[in-house]
């Protein structure tokens, strides 16, 4: 076997290429998760479905008003669904999506790289 054939084949499209900060997807993504509250939300909604109050009880400083625009956010982008109860009191569940699911495992691992890049710093 040639070294050549012992390399992995990607995609054109799964490497990352350089790009200007307009068109960079990871710049959006980071910018749009780089909010208050995105990631956290995200976090709580991964051990299962919430409704509005639970998800203020578990982030203590959020406002009602900026709760909903932070959900309205993740349901725009795929990441989280909204599900309206029919029984009384109405109300609202929300759930992580696939999308979702998919990027919290993303930020559990970011979440430990920087717990390692940080005890490696301190050396």
């Amino acid at each position: 076997m040639r070294e050549d054939d012992a390399r992995p084949c990607f995609l054109d499209m799964d490497i990352p290429q350089p790009k200007r900060p307009d068109d960079c997807p990871v710049e959006d993504w980071l910018a749009f998760l780089g909010h208050r509250w995105n990631a956290l939300i995200l976090w709580h909604l991964n051990t299962g479905e919430k409704r509005h109050g639970d998800l203020m009880a578990l982030l203590p400083g959020v406002s009602p008003k900026v709760l909903s625009e932070r959900l309205e956010g993740l349901e725009r982008r795929e990441l989280v669904a909204r599900h309206p109860l029919r029984s009384f009191p109405r109300g609202v569940i929300y759930s992580l999506t696939p999308r979702g699911s998919s990027l919290v495992a993303v930020l559990n691992q970011l979440e430990v790289w920087l717990r390692h890049s940080h005890r490696a710093s301190e050396r």
